[in-house]
């Protein structure tokens, strides 16, 4: 740290680990949420553990949103800057960045989770990005307990400003009604 500013470590260690997504489970219905599609039935917030689900492993999430039988995807932009990192920090530190989602299936009905978290600059361009294959969920081949995702950005390079987040899916089946995947709990966590 001796490369460091005496104001950039005085930064560093007021910086407290925290979850920059608003609502991360749908307490506040959508609120903070950018619904980017909303298709089928269109996404809804249920209560855990849901027709034909499972228990969190985090007893103090009450609730998920739920997508339908056509892709369902929503997202949230973080500002950086407006999170309370300085320029300095994000450039010359670039602290790590970590995020998570949690996703499960129905036991009655097949599902397609998909994520896709970008970092941006200023003018809202991907920096790097984290876009794992969607996942095909099927009762028949698993338990359907919550399944968690986590990728930590490092070593980005200068100019990061922005995290776009942006998760979701369906059902595989296109049932009427909410039987696509369901999703709660996510983060993104700046790494002090």
């Amino acid at each position: 740290m001796s490369d460091l500013s005496e104001e950039m470590v005085a930064e560093l260690l007021s910086l407290e680990k925290r979850n920059l997504i608003k609502n991360p489970h749908g307490a506040e219905q959508f609120e903070g949420w950018e619904i980017t599609e909303n298709g089928g039935s269109q996404w809804r917030v249920e209560e855990l553990p849901g027709d034909c689900g499972k228990e969190f492993p985090d007893e103090t999430v009450q609730s998920y949103f739920a997508t339908s039988f056509e892709l369902c995807l929503k997202k949230q932009v973080l500002d950086l800057r407006a999170e309370g990192y300085s320029e300095e920090l994000l450039d010359t530190v670039q602290p790590k960045i970590t995020v998570q989602d949690w996703y499960v299936g129905r036991s009655d009905c097949g599902c397609i989770y998909q994520l896709s978290v970008s970092l941006l600059n200023e003018s809202q361009e991907t920096v790097q990005d984290f876009k794992p294959d969607p996942v095909s969920l099927e009762p028949e081949n698993s338990d359907c307990s919550w399944s968690q995702v986590t990728h930590t950005f490092e070593g980005y390079g200068p100019g990061v400003r922005f995290v776009s987040f942006e998760h979701g899916g369906q059902d595989s089946k296109y049932w009427d009604g909410w039987f696509g995947v369901r999703v709660t709990n996510s983060s993104v966590e700046v790494q002090p």
